[in-house]
């Protein structure tokens, strides 16, 4: 199976409210490129992953971990579009758990 079906499934599942199989199809695709060795994917499948593990409610750390790995991989590469996409996206996740932000809104409005 090809790296980018697997990463456009991933997007699927994710769209569709399915994000523990999402994370499944990215776990396979991550495994596709460390056997085949084709890397021209693996910041937007690090950066896909930072995505589910947070819609998932994983730790922090695991999440930060994925999108600070996505934008390292992207400036390694010297691909700036995905590194901007990564950042882009990190910085919305943290403007979200921030106080203030839509996430802590969401909770503080169920109390």
């Amino acid at each position: 199976m090809d790296v980018i079906f697997l990463a456009l499934k991933a997007q699927g599942l994710y769209l569709a409210n399915r994000a523990s199989e999402a994370l499944r199809a990215i776990t396979e695709a991550e495994a596709f490129v460390k056997s085949t060795g084709r890397r021209y994917i693996s910041a937007e499948l690090h950066r896909l992953r930072g995505v589910f593990l947070a819609a998932l409610g994983a730790n922090d750390t695991q999440s930060e971990s994925s999108f600070c790995e996505a934008i390292k991989i992207a400036n390694e590469q010297k691909s700036i579009s995905l590194e901007k996409r990564a950042q882009a996206t990190y910085a919305e996740y943290c403007r979200q758990k921030a106080p203030g932000g839509p996430a802590s809104q969401r909770s503080t409005s169920r109390g």
